[in-house]
């Protein structure tokens, strides 16, 4: 199933986005728990570690780098983590370890121009977190029409393990970290 909600992205340094996003999610899945699990055969193992996978666009097509204990980093931490394993993803040069374990994953296509995506989660994952693209767009803020950064996010999750109203918490959660001040 997918959730999508609107983001006012007013506020946050799209620069680092994705580390903001990776923050937030981390903090949410802490509130959430029941999204950072996997499925092992008919188990669900849920997890105490916060390792989101990243999908990065190669030549090769598609690869979900890992990176480790993003509810321990920095923002900066995180940057210079996505930067190494995107640039790494895309010359081929990442090792199997860094493209497994992940407890989560994040991927953005609003660079490739969707307004959002209906993600496929990364098995043997539960739940998968999209950024679609954000642009200028009129919205209503105090009865007034204003212009801000806006973008869907789309939370892809599967129904067997957590139900609608708990992944609709957990993407509200999310969205409520990026635009928190403190998030960036």
């Amino acid at each position: 199933v997918t959730f999508v909600e609107e983001c006012d992205f007013t506020g946050v340094d799209l620069a680092l986005l994705i580390p903001v996003t990776l923050r937030a999610v981390a903090a949410s899945l802490q509130d959430v728990p029941e999204l950072n699990a996997r499925l092992e055969g008919d188990e669900i193992v849920y997890l105490d570690r916060y390792d989101l996978g990243v999908a990065v666009q190669t030549d090769q097509g598609l690869v979900v780098p890992v990176v480790r204990g993003v509810d321990t980093r920095s923002l900066e931490e995180l940057d210079a983590e996505l930067r190494r394993l995107a640039e790494g993803a895309r010359a081929g040069k990442l090792s199997a370890e860094e493209l497994r374990g992940s407890t989560f994953t994040v991927t953005s296509a609003g660079k490739l121009a969707g307004l959002f995506q209906t993600p496929i989660v990364n098995h043997p994952e539960v739940a998968i977190l999209s950024l679609g693209r954000i642009a200028d767009r009129p919205v209503v803020r105090d009865g007034e029409i204003v212009v801000r950064p806006v973008g869907y996010v789309a939370l892809t999750f599967d129904h067997r393990v957590v139900d609608g109203a708990r992944a609709a918490e957990f993407g509200l959660a999310v969205l409520r970290r990026l635009v928190e001040p403190a998030a960036t």
